[in-house]
């Protein structure tokens, strides 16, 4: 009779096990910043390597908002494919893809490259113009999350609902089965708006720090690895200064990293040619991504 129920066990257990088979596992990057990380390279002038959907790659790309307004963060899980720059945008059922792209369609191949045994999910929440503080918002937004004007509602509330809605999906490929996901990194690409205020600047480096941990606990990941990216100035108009105190940006971007653990500072960006005053062009933001992943795998494997 034991021997009855013991089989009556196994095959219950067998039957629970194929209605709720194992889903995959993916290692998990946030993406997020102002427009340098919205992206503003041309789809069209992408090398065939990074010119179609990548295979085995999810992205879940929030849809963006202005500070006091409803928290937005609207997207759904699909395949990284180009389109994901600046003028993107989701409705939570479908995705409209621009003419640009960002970082994330180099930083997954290099990732996948430097980690050939792991798939890959992105989650991109981004908007241009964007500060930390306060001070330097303007009409497009802060990331403070002590932010307490208006309605209260401000980027980083956007954020926790692109990952509140990313996290919520269970399933992330479509295949039926609960999938996993590991935290593993943050890219981070701002700073800019910031310098263009000195009260801002002046407590860069305590709002980052302040940002960059409310981020990593928004992932239950305290010691995330976070990749910076460093600003520069394009001099552009006979060599006049875009950013006012980018110097002092830079110098806290620099301490901040020399002071967090598991933090690097990506540098690459002084080389890269811009496509007009602000953003970098194609070649850079393919550069930039390989960069990234770099940064991040060095700090995975230290």
């Amino acid at each position: 009779m034991k021997k009855l129920t013991f089989a009556a066990v196994a095959v219950i257990a067998l039957f629970l096990q194929s209605c709720h088979p194992k889903g995959n596992e993916y290692h998990l990057y946030y993406l997020g910043g102002q427009s340098n990380m919205d992206g503003y390279g041309y789809v069209a002038q992408l090398p065939d390597s990074l010119s179609g959907e990548i295979e085995g790659v999810m992205i879940y790309h929030g849809n963006t908002a202005a500070d006091n307004t409803p928290v937005d963060g609207r997207g759904i899980w699909s395949t990284l494919s180009p389109g994901h720059g600046v003028g993107f945008r989701s409705d939570g059922d479908t995705n409209y893809y621009s003419d640009r792209f960002g970082v994330e369609l180099s930083f997954a191949k290099k990732m996948e490259e430097l980690f050939p045994d792991e798939k890959i999910a992105i989650i991109k929440y981004s908007r241009g113009g964007t500060s930390i503080d306060t001070s330097a918002a303007g009409p497009f937004g802060a990331w403070l999350p002590s932010y307490t004007g208006g309605n209260g509602i401000n980027q980083y509330d956007h954020f926790l609902a692109t990952v509140r809605g990313a996290l919520g999906a269970g399933d992330i490929d479509g295949d039926g089965r609960k999938d996993r996901l590991i935290p593993a990194g943050i890219v981070w690409m701002q700073g800019e708006s910031d310098a263009n205020d000195e009260y801002a600047t002046s407590i860069y480096k305590e709002n980052l720090a302040v940002l960059i941990d409310s981020i990593r606990n928004a992932f239950s990941a305290p010691g995330m690895p976070v990749a910076i990216g460093r600003i520069t100035d394009s001099h552009n108009d006979a060599d006049s200064l875009v950013w006012t105190w980018g110097d002092e940006v830079r110098e806290a971007q620099a301490e901040y990293v020399s002071e967090d653990g598991n933090a690097a500072l990506v540098t690459s960006t002084d080389n890269y040619s811009y496509s007009d005053r602000w953003h970098y062009d194609s070649e850079g933001y393919i550069d930039l991504g390989e960069k990234f992943a770099e940064a991040i795998a060095g700090l995975r494997r230290r």
